[in-house]
């Protein structure tokens, strides 16, 4: 007997469309870490946050109910689009654009749990982290964007284009300049990681 973990996306759907509301709690923790990261980089307030996170997962909820989930995409990067685009009414509303970084009181890296090291190891980690993150700050927009969701929601480039409504070789070359100025940034600003 296959346990829930075991089942794909697309069998524990529908299992929670024949009543098994276990089915659908399996599948928000499959993913909640990624989603709920990708959420707190672009609005960087963790309560706000959280209720993107409750309302993607609102919506997602009344799709699948309403028997309008499409079943040829993934999982992911569907609920990843709805959570986007609910960050980006967000910033509509308040008439002002997202900034890819930390908040002062919360680390990312440290909320992400990376690494389980020695105090001095782990405060090194730690600076090296800050590092990048202000590296992070100084890129421009759609740059910081596509290395976020690569990197730390470990979409694919096809997944990225999709949520980012722009071609493949528009995110691949957004995260290759991302990249070179990051090394730009290390060498003038004399940054080892």
């Amino acid at each position: 007997m296959k346990t829930m973990n075991n089942l794909t996306d697309q069998q524990l759907i529908h299992l929670y469309l024949d009543g098994d509301t276990d089915a659908l709690s399996s599948l928000v923790d499959r993913y909640k870490d990624k989603i709920y990261t990708s959420i707190y980089l672009l609005v960087k307030d963790k309560y706000l946050a959280e209720d993107i996170f409750q309302d993607s997962f609102i919506k997602v909820i009344d799709t699948i109910n309403g028997g309008r989930y499409n079943e040829e995409g993934k999982f992911l990067p569907w609920v990843m689009r709805i959570a986007h685009n609910l960050c980006i009414d967000h910033f509509r509303k308040v008439k002002r654009r997202p900034v890819i970084k930390t908040s002062d009181d919360h680390d990312i890296f440290e909320t992400l749990n990376f690494f389980d090291a020695g105090a001095d190891e782990k405060m090194m980690q730690t600076q090296s982290h800050q590092r990048v993150t202000k590296m992070l700050d100084m890129l421009p927009e759609d740059q910081k964007e596509v290395i976020v969701m690569r990197h730390f929601a470990d979409l694919s480039f096809k997944e990225i284009a999709q949520l980012t409504d722009c071609s493949i070789n528009t995110a691949l070359g957004r995260m290759r300049y991302g990249l070179i100025n990051l090394r730009k940034l290390m060498i003038e600003k004399q940054i080892a990681l």
